[in-house]
């Protein structure tokens, strides 16, 4: 019904930067939120940032300051801007949607995309 497709990751040294796309296609007929979760080898999924479609924005303590997340309503398409990266930011990322399909709402998720920060 939704398919999300993420890109951006990939490696970095510490204090550098990165910048997920994640694009949203199907049967939507509005998008309610969407976002970015990571996980991390042997931790569970997370919360990074999430935004509303009416630009309502929620980041975790870890990256406020850092990250911004950003959402173009006509594109069906969310972005989260990452700077100075850290290595505890190494995880693979997934895209989020909150969305409303011809069918019904419900959650959909990336494949991830995987960043790593290292030197």
């Amino acid at each position: 019904q939704v398919q999300l497709v993420e890109s951006g990751g990939g490696l970095v040294q510490p204090g550098g930067s990165l910048r997920l796309s994640c694009a949203a296609s199907g049967s939507i007929l509005s998008i309610n939120a969407m976002g970015w979760y990571r996980e991390a080898p042997g931790k569970k999924r997370e919360l990074v940032a999430a935004i509303t479609s009416g630009g309502s924005t929620n980041y975790a303590d870890s990256v406020k300051g850092r990250f911004a997340i950003s959402i173009n309503n006509a594109k069906n398409t969310v972005y989260l801007q990452m700077n100075s990266l850290k290595p505890e930011d190494t995880a693979v990322y997934y895209c989020h949607t909150d969305a409303l399909t011809l069918i019904s709402r419900g959650n959909y998720w990336g494949q991830g995309t995987q960043v790593t920060v290292s030197s």
